[in-house]
């Protein structure tokens, strides 16, 4: 069975698959080749990868070899024109009457035979031939225009989020959940767009982080509205604090009180069952019941 490696691009890039071959040597941390769709480019080991988490069914794309220190500072020495491309883009854009469209970021192939440019546009009609095919003559190399989301322009420009941290984007996420207004609904955050909006106008990516914890916890404590049994005496619940795994109760005097799971009784289930218990069973009262009552002779 062939060996599998992950191999990221950017720091905080998506990890691709890709087979080892006869490179036994490889270990996680390693600089290598592989051959990609925009041809050769530079990547990191990651890890190994189990066969049954390999995302891709088709053939993978083989470990060229093992990159050299040559290879690394050749990178860094077309890194360093990236700026100036992406200045470059923009100035040949403007003189192009090239509107609607904002250029966050250039980026090398690691020997300088693509260029990638990254843009965003809510322009769907766009295009970018003619730009691209300027840009081509004056870098000598082959061009490549990718459109990204708003998500991954706040990711490459950085930056600190309304929480007064660096956004986790930039900070440590490498691929984007999808986020719903549910998940805010669930964690009883207002649904101020302020309050849940992130730098790329977009649903914050960190309602997810504790959406599922607050799922479960949830589940065990009674629901706003509901009536309720507390050592206070009866209330209604104003208030689920999931969380701290406790209800805010009204009680009947006015007084809000908050109780833990523990020190409540679920008076509508009780009640039920009290009048299940008070209107027996009917069908053992007809002499039909099947509850073992009739087999025993007991009535």
């Amino acid at each position: 069975m062939q060996s599998v490696v992950g191999v990221r691009f950017q720091k905080l890039g998506k990890l691709y698959h890709f087979s080892a071959g006869n490179h036994q040597d490889i270990e996680p941390g390693d600089h290598v080749i592989v051959e990609t769709k925009r041809g050769r480019q530079l990547g990191q080991v990651i890890g190994f990868i189990e066969p049954d988490k390999v995302f891709s069914k088709g053939r993978l794309r083989p470990i060229r070899r093992k990159a050299n220190p040559r290879d690394l500072v050749m990178q860094q020495v077309w890194q360093e024109k990236e700026l100036s491309a992406l200045i470059t883009c923009r100035d040949k854009a403007h003189d192009m009457g090239v509107k609607d469209v904002k250029f966050v970021k250039a980026e090398y192939s690691f020997d300088g035979s693509w260029l990638i440019f990254y843009y965003n546009t809510e322009n769907r009609k766009l295009r970018l031939t003619k730009l691209r095919n300027s840009l081509g003559n004056a870098f000598n190399c082959r061009v490549d225009m990718q459109l990204i989301g708003p998500r991954d322009v706040a990711k490459i420009l950085g930056g600190y989020g309304a929480c007064g941290q660096p956004r986790c984007c930039s900070t440590f996420l490498t691929e984007f959940s999808p986020i719903s207004i549910r998940m805010a609904k669930e964690q009883g955050i207002s649904l101020n767009p302020n309050e849940i909006t992130g730098m790329c106008g977009r649903l914050r990516c960190c309602l997810i982080f504790e959406y599922e914890q607050y799922v479960a916890a949830k589940k065990q404590l009674p629901r706003y509205g509901k009536t309720v049994g507390t050592p206070e005496g009866d209330g209604r619940v104003v208030d689920v604090r999931a969380m701290r795994d406790a209800v805010l109760v009204q009680l009947a005097d006015g007084r809000r009180e908050e109780f833990t799971r523990e020190q409540l009784e679920p008076l509508a289930e009780l009640k039920a069952l009290q009048e299940k218990a008070e209107q027996g069973c009917s069908k053992h009262e007809g002499g039909g019941c099947d509850c073992g009552a009739n087999k025993n002779g007991d009535n």
